[in-house]
């Protein structure tokens, strides 16, 4: 399915995954070859060529001097600004003309005596991307799941029983058409309303006002009559 959109011509700013797509060589092969910037995250015993050699990640990670880190937000959370401290190493071994490969390492704040959390994430991008592009792009994988819950939750996208390929694409189809359809919808009924000023001695048409704002699509699905009971 990747293959086939971006072999239509259509455009994608970044591909981004979990560790099962960024242990996958063969994808991240594919995407160098089709020049598409990817963030896909990979097991703490993945190895890269760094400096002439091969070394896992984790090992590049603690190497890194406190200098090399950065503390950067990638968007609110349900708890507030979500920060992180990030750090890059450069990667040799990239033919692309133009293009360059990272490691990029995600660092959870340090809270008393819980060792820090860390993520890892190979980065393929043209040259002069900054860090902080780069972990903007790996923070819209929080609102890739948010899609996937939702899609689960309100359209059905996990409610299938088919024993084909056809069956099944044409299932996840539909509930990601449906899934764009109410997202769309749930926006355009949320917009603000521009004021019309009224003339002076006249009365002029008011339109209906939006609904109030939704906090999920779940929510706006009840506002509007259609949860099922």
């Amino acid at each position: 399915m990747l293959w086939r959109t971006l072999d239509a011509g259509l455009t994608a700013s970044w591909v981004t995954g979990d560790t099962v797509y960024g242990s996958h060589r063969p994808l991240r092969e594919g995407l160098e070859k089709r020049s598409q910037a990817y963030a896909l995250a990979v097991a703490c015993s993945e190895q890269v060529e760094v400096q002439g050699g091969r070394k896992r990640v984790d090992r590049i990670a603690d190497e890194l001097e406190p200098s090399q880190w950065q503390r950067l937000s990638v968007g609110d959370g349900s708890k507030g600004p979500r920060e992180f401290d990030w750090a890059r190493v450069e990667l040799t071994g990239s033919s692309e003309e133009g293009w360059q490969k990272w490691l990029v390492v995600r660092r959870s704040p340090v809270s008393g005596e819980k060792p820090a959390e860390r993520a890892y994430v190979l980065v393929f991008a043209p040259c002069g991307t900054t860090l902080d592009q780069m972990a903007e792009a790996i923070g819209t994988r929080w609102t890739v799941e948010q899609c996937f819950e939702e899609g689960k939750g309100e359209v059905g996208l996990d409610h299938y029983e088919v024993r084909s390929w056809q069956g099944w694409y044409r299932h996840i189809t539909l509930a990601m058409l449906a899934h764009a359809f109410l997202t769309v919808l749930r926006t355009q009924s949320q917009a603000q309303v521009p004021e019309i000023p009224e003339d002076e001695g006249k009365k002029r048409w008011k339109p209906s006002q939006p609904h109030s704002p939704s906090r999920s699509l779940n929510a706006f699905k009840r506002q509007r009559g259609l949860a099922c009971p």
